[in-house]
């Protein structure tokens, strides 16, 4: 059987999207060209003059903005994006051998399944995230969260395959169709490997945090959480990556309890900037209330890096940190848990360092994505023969 044609709808790409569903499209459509697939990466653009260089096509299908003043995902955006795939699959029924469609919107998946009506396409849902009824409800609002919901209960029901990005993802799926049989990614290796990385760190600790300055990332929390990790590590700082609606906040928490001069507000850096900051950190930190997978525990884990992550139901992160190997996972975002959590690792130094860089050694091996491509394949292949 020849190896299929792929079309990979988001509207999102890496790297002008650094988040972490755009890194897994990104490298799931490289290993597929690596294997001898075609592959059309169905985006939207944003790009003035020539789209990112890649080893795949990028098809610009839909052109705007996604997101609203606080970071939220627009409706309109999602029903405009929609049915820019929706108008591209449809003359398009007998070009494609396997699609994966991104459900982040889910209306991603019921545009490419009604365009695709009768073809012999084989459809792939991709589930960043599964959410209850009451999360919708607090995400988009009463009405929109309630249509979201039931919207995500049917779209479980339309693709030929599902994959997820942590096993609690599969297991909030199979509630809704107990039938699935969903497939688990293994991300671990999106991350490249630093064989230069070292348990050394500079004399003057800190911690990092990296990512949008958003209400569900929770970094507002950290603040206090630093003031009373340095009753016992005075000399702890920290430094905050990355911008967005809570930046003011933030600041005026920092400032309100007397941080400035042990918290800094970075802002957006280079790669190599970056890849330094979370080199000599003590530990990463991020007490985010929901994370689809957490690619960052895994980015600084390449570092020798261990991080501090908060517990809850909406967080896959969580399930990346074991206590005491890669870093701790505290039970709330309260100053005295998490502060005590940040102290832990901070004070269980180089050998809880030497444990995490040997977490990201084995894990690498044991949870790639290429298995999971292999895994694609073959239920594609064993649909196709039926």
């Amino acid at each position: 059987m020849p190896e299929p044609r792929v079309a990979i709808a988001y509207d999102c790409v890496f790297p002008l999207n650094a988040g972490g569903g755009e890194r897994v499209y990104r490298r799931l459509a490289e290993l597929l060209v690596e294997g001898g697939s075609t592959v059309d990466y169905l985006t939207r653009r944003q790009w003035a003059t020539d789209a990112p260089p890649a080893s795949f096509s990028i098809v610009p299908v839909w052109q705007g903005d996604i997101y609203d003043a606080g970071g939220t995902r627009t409706p309109w955006s999602a029903v405009a994006f929609a049915w820019a795939l929706f108008r591209y699959f449809l003359p398009r029924r007998g070009q494609y051998d396997l699609v994966v469609v991104s459900t982040l919107p889910v209306l991603n998946l019921f545009a490419v399944r009604l365009a695709l009506l009768g073809s012999p396409t084989f459809v792939v849902a991709d589930w960043l995230e599964i959410w209850p009824w009451r999360k919708w409800r607090e995400y988009a609002g009463a009405l929109s969260g309630t249509i979201a919901y039931l919207l995500q209960v049917v779209g479980i029901r339309l693709a030929h395959l599902h994959t997820v990005n942590s096993d609690f993802t599969g297991a909030r799926l199979r509630r809704y169709r107990r039938r699935a049989a969903p497939i688990t990614l293994g991300l671990v290796d999106l991350v490249g490997d630093e064989p230069g990385a070292t348990t050394d760190r500079p004399d003057h600790p800190y911690l990092v945090f990296i990512g949008r300055h958003i209400a569900d990332k929770r970094l507002i929390d950290l603040v206090p959480a630093l003031a009373e990790a340095r009753g016992a590590i005075p000399e702890l700082r920290a430094v905050i990556v990355g911008d967005g609606p809570e930046t003011p906040a933030v600041a005026a928490r920092v400032t309100e309890l007397g941080l400035d001069a042990e918290l800094e507000l970075r802002g957006r850096v280079g790669e190599e900037e970056l890849r330094e900051l979370i080199r000599g950190a003590r530990v990463l930190v991020n007490p985010s209330r929901r994370e689809g997978f957490g690619l960052v525990v895994v980015e600084a884990a390449a570092f020798a890096t261990p991080s501090v992550v908060v517990a809850g139901p909406d967080n896959a992160a969580a399930e990346l940190v074991v206590d005491g190997v890669n870093g701790y996972v505290a039970a709330s975002v309260s100053p005295e848990v998490l502060g005590a959590a940040i102290v832990r690792a901070v004070r269980d130094g180089e050998p809880l360092r030497a444990r995490t860089r040997a977490w990201f050694d084995a894990e690498r091996v044991s949870n790639g994505l290429s298995a999971s491509v292999d895994q694609i394949l073959a239920r594609y292949r064993s649909a196709r023969v039926r």
